[in-house]
Parts: C-alpha cells; sequence; structure tokens
C-alpha cells in the first residue's frame, strides 16, 4: 500500500472512531431507579398455586412417574435392555477378568487393614460388587474394598476391641483367657455393624437429595486425607513387612505410637519375612512402572498383584515358611458362602460418629472418580442415586458378614483402561471373586502377609505423589495450601476420624475468612462508556466529581457486616464521624482571640464584602482568617481538615451491590445506620446493582423505611452515576 492511500485509510479509522464516539454521546436513555421499575416496568405475577396443590402435584401418581422412578432406582434397567453384545461384550469380558484377578489379592490385602481375617476381604469383594451392577450408575467405577475406607474400619475395630482384648467370662471364672479367634469374631462384629450404619446413612442422604455434601470436601481436602491416609496405611503395614509382634494403635497419635513400637522391636525382625517382602515390593514396583510406561502398547496391564499371590504362595507352601521360619501367614479361609446374620446393633451407640465420617468419605471417593469417567465417556451419574446404590451395597452385605465399601481408583483404572463398556465387567470380576470363596479359597492359606503388605504399599504409591500439589498450590491458591496441610496434618496426628472432621470445619472457616477478608475498590468510568473499573489498577478509570464508588465482592452478613462498614468508610476517605467532628471544631471559636475576631469580622462586615481566603495552617492551635485564630481545635483535628480538604466535595456514595448474594437483618441493620450517618453530613448513599432475589431479601427485612426509600436503588452502577449528574449538572468523570 502507498504511503498516501496508508494516511487516507487511518484518517478513515480515526473519522469512524469519532463518530462512534459522537453516536455514544447521543444515545440516551432513561434513569432507572428500583421505584420506577416497580411501580412503572416490572409487575409480579400473581401465585394463584395454593400449597395444598403444589404437594398433589408433587406427589401425583402417573405410569409415567413411577416408571420413571423404577428407572431412577435401577439404572440397570435403561442400558441392559440396549446392550450391544458383538461391540460391548468382548470388551466387558476382557474388563471383568482383569479386574477381578487385582480384586481378588486386595480384598485379601485390605481386609488386615480392617482388622479382620482375610476371608471377609473376599465376601465384600463379592456382594456389593453383585449389587452395584443393578443400583449404580456409574459404567466404569470398580466398587470393593479400598484402603483408606479399610482402615477407618480398623482403627474402629481396633479401638472397640483391642489387643488385649478378653472374652465376657461368667462370676465363677477369676480370670479369662485369651482367644485371638474370639477377638477377631468380634472386630468382625464391630465392623459389619458399623457398615451396616453406613448403609443406613447413605441411604437416608440419597433419599433426601444430599448428594451435593460432595461439595464440601473439596479437592485439595480430599488429596490431603488420602496422603494421610497412605502414610497411616503404610505405618500400619511395616510390622507385616518385618514381621515385628506389635499392638496396633488406633485414635489421636497413632501413628508415633505404632512406628514407635516398630521400632523399639526392630531387633527382633524376621530375616526372612522381610527378604520375601522386600523382593515383592520390588517387584510390583517394577511391574507397575512397567504398566504405566508401555499402556499404550499393552493390551491389558500386567497383574503384578495375582502374580505375586500365586508365586509367594508357592514359595510358601513348598519350603513351608510358617512352620520352618515362624513367617505369618494368612491362615484358615473358609470355603463357601456364609449364611446371612443380623447384625448386633447393640453396638451402635458407640459408632454414630464414626459411621457418618466413613459414609461421607466413601460417597465423597466414590462419586468423584465416577463424574470423572462420565464425563470423559460423555454420559452422566446421578450423584443422589450413588449415595442410595452404596448405601444399599453396604446395607444388604453387611449382613453376609462384609465391611464397608467403596470404589478403589486403582482397580476403575484397570477396569477403565481395560476397554471396560459397562457394569457387566464389574459384574464377572465379582464372579471370579465368588469362584475363589466357593471353590479354591483353601489355595491362599499358606500366602505370606509379607506379600499382602508389600501389594498394600505399592498400590499407595499414586497417593504420595499428591505431595506434588503443594508447589503447585503455592503458587496458585495459599487458601488451599493451607487446606491441604491442615488436612495432612490434622489427619495423621489426630487420626483420620476426627482429622476429618477437623479438616471439614477449618475448609469452612476458611470461607468465613474470604467473607472478612473481601477485594475492596474504588470504582471509577471508563472513559465514553458505561465501564466501571478499579482506579488504582486502570489508568483510563477516573473517579466523577463529587461521587465515590465502593466496591466490595463479598456479601453482607453478621460476620463481616462490620468489616464492610469499615473499608466504606477507609477507601472512600469519607467519614461522618470525622466531618461531624471537624464541623464541631470549626463552629466553637477560641476564647482568648474571640474579642479581636469579632472586630474584623464586623470591620469586614461594614465593607459589605465576603472574604474568599485560602486558611494558612498554624501550628500552634489552628487556622487563620486575616491573622485571627478562628478554630480551637488540637492539632489532629486541624490535620483532618487541612489533609483531607475535599471531604466536604463528597455529595454521593455509590454502594456496588453486584457480588452481593444474600444480606441478613444484621448487614441490613448495619447498612441502614451508615446510610443514616452519611444522610447526617449531606451525603446520600445510592445503591447499585442489587439482583432480584437480594431486594426481595430486604423487603423481608424491612430496609426500604425511614431513610431509606427504592428511590435510592439503581439496577446498574451507570443508572446511579447518571442519577447523581442530574441532581448535580456541573459534575462530570
Amino acid at each position: 500500500m502507498e504511503p498516501a492511500e496508508e494516511e487516507t485509510a487511518a484518517a478513515a479509522v480515526v473519522q469512524v472512531d469519532d463518530a462512534d464516539r459522537l453516536l455514544m454521546h447521543k444515545i440516551e436513555r432513561p434513569v432507572f431507579s428500583e421505584a420506577h421499575l416497580r411501580s412503572q416496568l416490572l409487575h409480579r405475577k400473581e401465585k394463584t398455586t395454593t400449597l395444598r396443590q403444589k404437594l398433589a402435584l408433587h406427589f401425583q401418581c402417573s405410569s409415567q412417574r413411577a416408571k420413571a422412578a423404577v428407572f431412577s432406582f435401577l439404572p440397570i434397567l435403561t442400558w441392559l435392555p440396549k446392550y450391544p453384545v458383538r461391540e460391548y461384550l468382548f470388551h466387558d469380558v476382557v474388563s471383568g477378568l482383569s479386574t477381578g484377578v487385582v480384586q481378588l489379592p486386595q480384598g485379601l490385602a485390605y481386609a488386615m487393614l480392617a482388622a479382620v481375617p482375610p476371608v471377609y476381604g473376599l465376601y465384600s469383594s463379592f456382594y456389593p460388587v453383585l449389587l452395584y451392577t443393578f443400583f449404580g450408575t456409574s459404567r466404569h467405577i470398580s466398587i470393593g474394598t479400598f484402603a483408606v475406607i479399610s482402615l477407618m474400619i480398623g482403627s474402629v475395630a481396633v479401638r472397640e476391641v483391642p489387643d488385649s482384648y478378653m472374652p465376657p467370662t461368667n462370676g465363677s471364672n477369676a480370670s479369662a483367657i485369651f482367644d485371638v479367634a474370639d477377638r477377631d469374631a468380634r472386630r468382625v462384629q464391630v465392623a459389619v455393624v458399623l457398615t451396616t450404619l453406613v448403609g443406613i446413612i447413605q441411604m437416608i442422604l440419597g433419599l433426601l437429595r444430599f448428594g451435593f455434601v460432595a461439595i464440601y470436601l473439596t479437592e485439595p481436602l480430599v488429596r490431603g486425607f488420602t496422603t494421610a491416609a497412605a502414610v497411616h496405611v503404610v505405618v500400619s503395614q511395616l510390622k507385616y513387612l518385618l514381621g515385628v509382634k506389635t499392638k496396633r494403635f488406633s485414635g489421636p497419635l497413632s501413628v508415633i505410637f505404632s512406628i514407635k513400637a516398630v521400632l523399639s522391636d526392630i531387633t527382633s525382625t524376621n530375616i526372612t519375612t522381610l527378604i520375601l517382602g522386600l523382593v515383592c515390593l520390588v517387584f510390583l514396583y517394577a511391574i507397575k512402572h512397567l504398566n504405566e510406561r508401555f499402556k499404550n502398547k499393552l493390551p491389558i496391564p500386567i497383574p503384578g498383584e495375582i502374580i505375586v499371590v500365586i508365586v509367594s504362595t508357592g514359595v510358601s507352601y513348598g519350603m513351608t515358611l510358617a512352620a520352618n521360619y515362624k513367617v505369618d501367614v494368612v491362615g484358615e479361609i473358609p470355603t463357601g458362602l456364609l449364611p446371612p446374620v443380623a447384625p448386633d446393633f447393640s453396638l451402635l451407640r458407640t459408632l454414630v460418629t464414626d459411621s457418618f465420617a466413613i459414609a461421607i468419605v466413601g460417597f465423597s471417593m466414590g462419586i468423584s472418580l465416577a463424574k470423572i469417567f462420565a464425563l470423559k465417556h460423555n454420559y452422566s451419574v446421578d450423584s443422589n442415586q450413588e449415595f442410595i446404590a452404596l448405601g444399599l451395597c453396604n446395607f444388604i452385605s453387611s449382613f453376609f458378614q462384609t465391611f464397608t465399601i467403596t470404589c478403589s481408583m486403582s482397580r476403575s483404572l484397570v477396569q477403565e483402561s481395560t476397554g471396560g463398556k459397562t457394569q457387566i465387567a464389574g459384574l464377572l470380576a465379582s464372579l471370579l471373586v465368588l469362584l475363589v470363596i466357593v471353590a479354591i479359597g483353601f489355595v491362599f492359606e499358606p500366602l505370606p502377609q509379607t506379600a499382602l503388605a508389600a501389594i498394600i504399599m505399592v498400590n499407595l504409591l499414586g497417593m504420595f505423589k499428591q505431595f506434588r500439589d503443594i508447589p503447585t498450590l503455592w503458587r496458585t491458591s495459599k487458601i488451599e495450601l493451607a487446606i491441604w496441610l491442615v488436612t495432612f496434618a490434622a489427619s495423621v496426628l489426630l487420626g483420620l476420624d476426627y482429622g476429618l472432621l477437623f479438616a471439614i470445619a477449618f475448609a469452612l472457616l476458611t470461607v468465613i475468612y474470604r467473607t472478612q477478608s473481601p477485594k475492596n475498590a474504588v470504582l471509577g468510568q471508563v472513559a465514553d462508556t458505561g465501564l466501571y473499573c478499579e482506579v488504582d489498577e486502570y489508568e483510563e478509570a477516573v473517579e466523577c466529581e463529587g461521587i465515590k464508588i465502593f466496591h466490595s465482592n463479598a456479601s453482607i452478613y453478621f460476620a463481616n457486616s462490620d468489616l464492610y462498614v469499615s473499608a466504606l468508610k477507609e477507601k472512600t476517605g469519607v467519614n461522618p464521624e470525622h466531618i461531624q467532628a471537624s464541623r464541631k471544631a470549626r463552629n466553637k471559636p477560641k476564647a482568648s482571640s474571640s474579642l479581636t475576631c469579632s472586630l474584623k469580622r464586623n470591620a469586614e462586615e461594614k465593607d459589605g464584602e465576603t472574604t474568599h481566603q485560602v486558611l494558612p495552617f498554624n501550628k500552634t492551635g489552628g487556622d487563620q482568617k486575616n491573622g485571627c485564630l478562628t478554630e480551637g481545635h488540637g492539632e489532629a483535628d486541624s490535620e483532618a481538615l487541612v489533609f483531607r480538604p475535599s471531604l466536604g466535595s463528597v455529595r454521593f456514595i455509590i454502594l456496588d451491590w453486584t457480588h452481593a448474594g444474600f444480606i441478613d437483618s444484621v448487614g441490613a441493620k448495619a447498612v441502614k445506620q451508615v446510610i443514616k450517618e452519611y444522610a447526617a453530613v449531606d451525603v446520600q448513599v445510592l445503591i447499585a446493582g442489587c439482583n432480584r432475589s437480594l431486594l426481595s431479601e430486604l423487603d423481608r427485612l424491612q430496609f426500604f423505611s425511614e431513610i431509606v426509600s427504592p428511590e435510592m436503588v439503581f439496577p446498574t452502577v451507570h443508572d446511579a452515576v447518571l442519577h447523581c449528574q442530574h441532581s448535580q449538572p456541573n459534575s462530570a468523570c
């Protein structure tokens, strides 16, 4: 393009910009206030539906609603009739067998965490998985035993039935004989009753549509909690890895007590147990690394856990490690399923608090993973139905001697990565576990416990990688970092149950802290627009003459109403108390100079003129007018007058409530009071950007009475500014 053409094009652009500015100046519209909106533009609809009609409509029964309720309660009916056998079946079979191979050793291992015999881990890997196929809405998560939940169950079981437990005796026996079988049977009863109570709580919360409670367990909280749980799990498995005999601790500082007990007895380490455990650890870690590195090339992951179980069981059986080398093994595994038995409900009273914590954690782990897979594969999950499904799985299965379950991250990844399409994969995995229970469970009786400890530890590597969250959160959000660290520390030191409660309380406190420490700013108008931005951050934002626009990004309620008022006075620089004090000081003449001042004032009045002079500051006591002291205030008051000469020029303060979501009675009273204070010094306060629900709250709180009226409320900041400018025509931005 030639230089002349470029100049012509640039001139044309300038002309267009000038035309746009002129057009914007010409465009005018009425200034809307809340009073105008209520009287002229907006009229509420009359509600003709009575409460009785609403209830009748809500509980109205029809064939469609009954069908929808059945489909919601049994999601399998929505997808099983449409199941594409040729397309899905092969993938589900491969996925189910792969998941079952992983589920078998994990069920045996996590039973140790739950402080119950290993066979109960197999029961917990069969019944709940079978039930979830019918009631669950996720197609990919693997239900069954999980390390964190198993450890929480074990902590409660050990607390209620410690290692020194003695069975109840009649009065004729002076002493009781310690019996491991009796102790384990009692712990099974505790775990079963706890599972029953967890199931009931989850079902009730699901029926009450409490699926949203998972949002209170934020991601930093969950990740900090699971990392702390991993620490608990690893510490609890040290004695099995070393082959030492120490008691199991629960409650606050249990991690420290457990480490101390292991270290104090470390000289009695069983070398054979340690060597076998370390070999299993190294092998499983290598297999896990290979599976991650070549996951795109391997048709199915290498089943490292089942290889360890088979090989270590064969070595233990062939070398009779239990008899010759004192290696602890799994022991007796009964063949067949147990008949249903009612739980011992006499234990319920002491387990309520623990059951709530386990119910919420179990649901949170399940729904978070279910939503991840649903988003990836483009389908939806129902959080309330997931609550009900987990509750049914736990409640019904507890009658068959199981402990609490949820979804497992490692198994879910196996089920999804091996091509699983539906919960048919989970059904096949549970049938594989059933085969072991009813037919070949006795084969695993020589399995060394140190091999199970190695399986548990290696499966927790992913949780320990969550320590990488710390530098990331340091860069992005200090508050979320604090939640992560506090949750981790509290859960490690106080135990998982009390640690979780403390972490939730701390997370809620951070919400209060954020509302008490909002971002406050004074806004200015961007030239030739209706946009208003912070004057401290943007050069283009200019304050309008005589108008202060105060913005806060928090709601106003009892916890921050005083802070809101203080920030308003500080940011705007307009404090009614200071103005009133200054006026009182200005109207109070100093006694020592009153006669001289009055003579000079009389002389000025006789001249018929009023002198307007700049009043210089006199450090000895006040301002001077023609050499006469006119104010009898001290140095502090004089500073307020001299260094804040612009206070009297502010006639309007606009409160930007665009980001205010709610207000309570305390907040409304505080705002109303500050409006009165400003009115006493001739400063009018206006409210802008108030949403309709917030206005309804103000009406219910009788906010619009006495000095406050709807004429002071405007739908936008720009409406409020235009109103102020019309009230003082000489003002400009």
